[in-house]
């Protein structure tokens, strides 16, 4: 582990290969975790844990780890601006770090994917999403960076989204997160080794086929939510 600390001057020289910036989207404390808008915070946290990168430090308004994995230096930012805030601290750790925005890539929720399903995309719109606008506000209003999509799933019948978001997992979908944790793990790896272009490609294939075996499933998680509103209101 302690191979994997260094000092910024050692970082960013002609020896490395240039860095890559992995920023997870989410809210900070207590209050939110496990949630579904906090996914992305989960995806920095488990990669940290996978390579041993310890998350012990602040930098830009973020939780931060750095280390090398293949010998590819990475950093691991999970902003501490909460979700609608996100660019606050995105934008000048890329700055610092003299970074092209093709290196950075941010992990954050999504409703318009199933639940568990992944996407790896090199660029693209904030599709709504408020910490995404705020990324791409304090780039600058440039979209080119990559991000890593989590389904989520949307919320059922006429549910609020943004209660839905700030709801933490139900048991079935908590199991389908569990294992997009690792699955994303796996594609990070391949992204640092094989490049993000030839790595999308593969895990989007993958996942594909991932979102086509869910739809034939049974909806169990809104004969769960319809569960929790009847328990709720015996309670009551």
């Amino acid at each position: 582990m302690l191979l994997r600390r260094f000092s910024n001057r050692c970082f960013c020289t002609a020896i490395n290969p240039r860095p890559w910036l992995f920023v997870g989207l989410g809210n900070p404390g207590e209050k939110y975790k496990g949630t579904r808008h906090n996914v992305g915070f989960e995806f920095i946290d488990a990669f940290a844990a996978s390579q041993g990168i310890p998350m012990d430090s602040s930098s830009f308004k973020a939780i931060f780890g750095k280390g090398f994995v293949s010998g590819t230096p990475v950093l691991l930012a999970k902003p501490q601006t909460y979700m609608n805030l996100s660019g606050e601290s995105s934008g000048p750790l890329a700055a610092y770090y003299k970074l092209p925005l093709n290196r950075v890539l941010v992990f954050h929720d999504d409703m318009d994917l199933p639940c568990g399903v992944l996407r790896l995309h090199p660029k693209g719109n904030h599709g709504r999403h408020n910490g995404l606008k705020s990324v791409i506000y304090h780039f600058r209003g440039n979209r080119e960076f990559p991000r890593l999509r989590i389904g989520v799933g949307k919320p059922p019948g006429q549910m609020d989204p943004k209660a839905f978001l700030l709801q933490k997992f139900n048991a079935r979908a908590r199991e389908r997160i569990d294992a997009a944790l690792q699955e994303g793990v796996d594609a990070l790896k391949e992204v640092l080794s094989k490049g993000l272009t030839e790595s999308a490609r593969c895990f989007n294939s993958e996942q594909k086929y991932k979102h086509i075996r869910l739809q034939t499933m049974p909806n169990d998680h809104c004969k769960e939510h319809n569960l929790e509103i009847a328990n709720q209101r015996v309670l009551a």
